[in-house]
């Protein structure tokens, strides 16, 4: 490790708590990346940025990439096997899993069709439900699996969780299949990789409870969204999705206008309180790479 590391992060480059030896660089929003790109050390790649993608196979001095998200699927295929990858694992659970439920409890409440109603100024009232004594599914019990796990927990949730590897109050994923039929709501949290693409097929869904509620704060390859919009039309299942395949999802694509599904646009984790948390795990990784300390949130296995 050189004396001066240097390190480039998304604009701006101001990073309270950042060691004295990094220098750290701001990547350009737009434009060709500075000659200096190219030798860094320590790279935090811009989410989707193709430049920066592309040039990390030949950065000879490139040694971490640490990413400002929770998932890292975007990268993983840019970054030498040399190159170490670090999440941001923990900066968005609690917004994240308040989005869960906000939605559980907003799909309980009627609030879409409570707003439409409102729209057309029209008084009609509708017998709503209570999420107490509901039983949950929690599909990837990583930090923000337990962070829904204990907010459903105090509304009267019981949890039941499904991970890749069994482990004391969590089912495998091969158990999902028994799973799902018990539960009222199946939150999907789990990474987009290619063990998980595509998870919940036509098969899957049918497993659900009719009636039941998917929410997915995960990614939107691991739903099949043809197979999810079926089972839309018909009213056998409710959603609600922070992430959709295609994505972004074009206007004219019929799962906006499905019955019974809420939409937001990947927004779930994008709070000022969120990315405070992830610029601060960053100040914490550079301080450790400096000090020649292990590094948190390693990826191992695409997590």
């Amino acid at each position: 490790m050189s004396a001066r590391i240097s390190a480039w992060i998304p604009e701006p480059a101001d990073l309270e708590g950042a060691p004295a030896q990094v220098d750290l660089h701001a990547i350009p929003r737009e434009g060709p990346l500075p000659p200096a790109f190219h030798d860094a050390e320590f790279v935090v790649p811009p989410h989707g940025s193709r430049r920066v993608l592309d040039a990390l196979p030949d950065m000879p001095r490139l040694r971490v990439v640490q990413a400002l998200s929770a998932g890292v699927e975007w990268l993983l295929a840019h970054v030498p096997p040399s190159v170490t990858v670090c999440t941001a694992r923990g900066a968005y659970d609690v917004a994240v899993a308040e989005w869960v439920v906000a939605g559980v409890l907003a799909d309980a409440k009627r609030l879409a069709q409570f707003r439409d109603r409102q729209r057309e100024r029209r008084w009609e009232p509708a017998l709503l439900d209570e999420v107490a004594g509901r039983h949950a599914l929690i599909v990837g019990c990583g930090s923000i699996g337990r962070a829904v796990a204990r907010r459903l927990e105090a509304l009267g949730v019981s949890i039941q969780g499904v991970a890749r590897r069994a482990r004391p109050g969590v089912a495998a994923t091969a158990q999902l299949p028994d799973l799902l039929p018990a539960a009222d709501f199946v939150i999907v949290l789990v990474p987009h990789t290619p063990e998980t693409a595509r998870l919940f097929d036509a098969g899957t869904l049918d497993r659900m409870k009719p009636g039941a509620l998917l929410v997915n704060a995960a990614r939107g390859a691991v739903v099949d969204t043809g197979a999810l919009l079926e089972r839309l039309r018909s009213g056998r299942l409710r959603a609600v999705l922070d992430v959709t395949d295609p994505e972004p999802l074009p206007p004219d694509h019929p799962l906006w206008d499905a019955p019974g599904v809420t939409i937001t646009p990947h927004a779930a984790g994008d709070t000022p309180a969120g990315e405070r948390r992830a610029r601060e795990l960053l100040a914490a990784q550079l301080r450790r790479y400096a000090a020649g300390e292990p590094l948190a949130n390693v990826v191992a296995d695409g997590y």
